[in-house]
């Protein structure tokens, strides 16, 4: 069952009503992860870029979709390999700042993956 995220503010996002104070993913069964920053950092020396890793990490077969929340400016950005990758599996990609993307993650229909930037 797909959570409700009911809030999003710079440093934090609240997942059915449990605060987290760090970026998150959300995988299709529901479960609410810490995201593993380190992936992307290793390659681009930054989280700020989503690296084919560390979709390859959150990505589970028969997704609908990702939606990716970008931070609250809009500054992560999806790989270019990470894009070519969830085109490959055939899996759309909302990517918006992470204000719009809980929008677009709560109206969602189907099997979702979720990944949400809370700074910048």
């Amino acid at each position: 069952m797909k959570p409700e995220i009911n809030h999003t503010s710079f440093g934090s996002i609240t997942v059915d009503k449990e605060k987290y104070k760090h970026d998150i993913y959300i995988r299709m069964d529901g479960e609410v992860k810490k995201r593993k920053k380190k992936l992307s950092k290793k390659v681009y020396g930054t989280s700020h870029t989503i690296s084919l890793d560390e979709i390859k990490h959150i990505f589970q077969k028969k997704a609908d979709g990702v939606v990716i929340g970008s931070g609250q400016y809009g500054v992560a950005r999806l790989s270019d390999e990470a894009k070519e990758f969830l085109q490959d599996q055939q899996c759309e990609v909302i990517l918006k700042p992470t204000p719009q993307a809980i929008q677009e993650w709560n109206k969602a229909e189907g099997r979702w993956i979720g990944l949400f930037h809370i700074t910048c």
